[in-house]
């Protein structure tokens, strides 16, 4: 999802969706999600900070050039849980196509030598960056690691010299995805609801895969 929005929704956006009582809820139909997706930007740097964590042996490194197989098996690990599936729907070349392409960059968590999570930013629309995905290897959640990467994610996206950071969650990603995200200095701008078919119900996702 890319492209510039309209900012004239940020005062009254609310964080999640209100029912008002006698509302009718929506009956999402049978092998159909309902996916609320909240859109967040950055129009300016945070304020400087202090990259702080809790003693782990990290190092981020770009894959550079990245292989499909490398790059499925981040994702898959990373966006199991939470039901990501775009990427997998794609054929290989396609693949392939966007995550060497020069203007997309990813960059690889590792803790104490092993893959631990992984940020992608998407250079391809002039004047803006988009973090378009950002997640931890399930076994590293919970580990104090997630803040001090997203710092960094965001850190270096500026260091671009673009006017825009943005990035969108869903009410599918972890259930802290929007405070964390606020709390690195995202405001919340847009929100939009579907109704997708069920990954898992058509094939995409691996048997039993919850979220």
């Amino acid at each position: 999802m890319s492209g510039k929005f309209p900012r004239n929704r940020v005062s009254r956006l609310p964080i999640t969706p209100i029912r008002r009582r006698g509302q009718r809820v929506r009956r999402v139909p049978r092998g159909k999600l309902e996916m609320i997706i909240t859109y967040l930007e950055m129009l300016k740097p945070p304020p400087q900070r202090q990259l702080v964590h809790r003693g782990e042996k990290l190092a981020l490194m770009r894959a550079e050039q990245p292989t499909v197989s490398f790059y499925r098996y981040l994702y898959n690990t990373v966006g199991g849980p939470w039901l990501w599936y775009e990427r997998r729907v794609l054929e290989d070349d396609a693949l392939k196509q966007i995550i060497t392409d020069p203007e997309v960059e990813i960059y690889v968590l590792h803790c104490a030598g092993v893959p631990a999570g992984f940020a992608e930013l998407d250079l391809r629309i002039e004047d803006e960056v988009e973090l378009s995905y950002f997640g931890l290897v399930p076994d590293f959640i919970g580990r104090g690691l997630g803040h001090h990467f997203l710092d960094w994610a965001v850190d270096e996206a500026w260091r671009k010299r673009r006017s825009r950071v943005w990035v969108h969650t869903c009410n599918l990603d972890h259930p802290a995805a929007i405070a964390v995200y606020q709390r690195a200095g995202f405001v919340p701008y847009d929100q939009e609801t579907r109704i997708v078919d069920d990954p898992r119900k058509r094939g995409f996702m691996p048997k039993g895969q919850e979220f």
